[in-house]
């Protein structure tokens, strides 16, 4: 049974003749229920200071436990963004080997392109050489021929005697 401050000062006792002096036993007992009072009131609100006190614990706990999972999900959340950096940087290069490929690859087919442009150069340039060189020899030999003395050179001389000749005879013959 629970005793209250209310069961202290509403207790009564029997009267025997020689018993306690009644004054005295009424003032302890409401002493003992002052007192008694005071502590049912303390420990009312050491308990509510008690529940206020589990509840903030409660509070920090379950917080404590988000920090947690927040703490979990971020270590987690960096470690898929490098993961994914790392992808993407590879990815990156591989594209960027390819188009080195792709690059070097045309330029070594230009390389080849101009190559073949040169030579084609050198064979034109060798032909046009070979012609220019037939018609060089050609008019070479055509100046030959005229510079050398013809029929009509060699024979100028003799041809010009005869028309002298003739003219001489005519003159004389027309006298």
């Amino acid at each position: 049974m629970k005793l209250t401050p209310l069961d202290i000062r509403q207790k009564r006792f029997e009267t025997a003749l020689r018993g306690f002096s009644k004054r005295e036993v009424e003032a302890f007992l409401e002493l003992i229920a002052g007192e008694f009072e005071e502590v049912v009131k303390e420990n009312i609100g050491l308990k509510e200071e008690l529940k206020r006190t589990q509840l903030r614990l409660e509070q920090h706990l379950e917080r404590e436990r988000t920090l947690q999972e927040t703490m979990v999900t971020a270590q987690r959340i960096s470690e898929d963004m490098k993961g994914a950096a790392k992808k993407e940087a590879e990815i990156i290069l591989a594209d960027a080997e390819h188009q080195a490929e792709k690059i070097v690859h045309g330029a070594h087919q230009r390389l080849v392109q101009v190559v073949e442009d040169i030579n084609e150069l050198k064979r034109q340039r060798t032909q046009f050489e070979s012609q220019v060189k037939s018609v060089v020899e050609a008019h070479q030999k055509l100046l030959e021929t005229f510079s050398g003395r013809t029929f009509a050179d060699k024979d100028y001389a003799r041809v010009e005697d005869n028309v002298a000749y003739l003219t001489q005879k005519k003159a004389q013959s027309g006298e």
